[in-house]
């Protein structure tokens, strides 16, 4: 894996500030964000591997952390209420994480770009597609886009399609939506262990360093987030995926057609 020489720490460190930042702000944004940026500088596997822990922390933090419950007792609740969900998204982050390793990067390239294409354009139209919240379209959702997730860290566009009709209460989605964006994160990181395992101590400290700036560029963003309109920064993320997402999707028709 290539090692990152000063300008390209501080590209990092600029990206996940930014990321976590504008997360904070709208809710919207850091993982897909990240991974689509650092798609362009690095190899997908590889940029996967350095997104893995800074968003492992943020999820974990996300689903436990707060809603008037203790960290044990959102554990319990949401567990036992969506254990199906997380169950199906679990073994569909392990099959899309292996597809990184068997299937040539320029297919993940075009998927990711395409799944980027999507959320921005329902985005902007402002329409939210809603799907029945019965249990075999649970199952279905749950591993698709657990597979998706697994691949390309997009797991919330196709997620989010079950939760926003399973539930009224955006505080549940949240909650429900990172416990599943965390098991996928686990996923991962069971099968890409070798590649992990091949990260240099520089590598490393390169990503306890984007953990903590992720950390606490978010909590700054939530901070902020009573102050400022959350609907621009949710339009700016949108236009910076829509810039990085047509970048991705040239690098994987060039890299089809090489």
């Amino acid at each position: 894996m290539i090692e990152s020489d000063s300008t390209q720490t501080l590209l990092l460190i600029a990206i996940f500030a930014l990321a976590s930042l504008l997360h904070g702000i709208s809710g919207l944004g850091i993982t897909l964000v990240t991974t689509t940026a650092l798609a362009s500088i690095y190899p997908l596997p590889h940029a996967i591997v350095l997104v893995i822990f800074p968003s492992l922390l943020l999820n974990m933090m996300t689903w436990l952390a707060g809603g008037g419950r203790t960290i044990w007792q959102n554990f319990i609740y949401y567990g036992r209420h969506y254990w199906l969900l997380a169950l199906t998204s679990l073994l569909g982050s392990i099959l899309g994480a292996k597809l990184l390793l068997w299937v040539d990067s320029a297919y993940i390239l075009l998927v990711l770009a395409t799944v980027i294409g999507f959320y921005v354009i329902s985005s902007l139209l402002g329409k939210q597609i809603r799907l029945p919240a019965t249990k075999p379209v649970l199952i279905i959702v749950g591993f698709s886009a657990g597979v998706i997730g697994g691949a390309t860290n997009a797991m919330s566009t196709i997620l989010m399609m079950y939760l926003l009709s399973a539930s009224n209460d955006k505080h549940t989605i949240a909650k429900v939506g990172n416990m599943c964006y965390f098991l996928g994160k686990i996923a991962q990181i069971m099968v890409l262990r070798e590649p992990i395992m091949a990260l240099s101590r520089g590598e490393w400290q390169l990503i306890a360093l984007l953990s903590v700036m992720s950390i606490t560029a978010l909590l700054v963003g939530i901070r902020l987030r009573r102050y400022l309109p959350q609907a621009r920064f949710r339009q700016l993320i949108l236009v910076i995926l829509t810039i990085l997402g047509m970048r991705i999707g040239w690098q994987g028709i060039m890299s089809f057609m090489a």
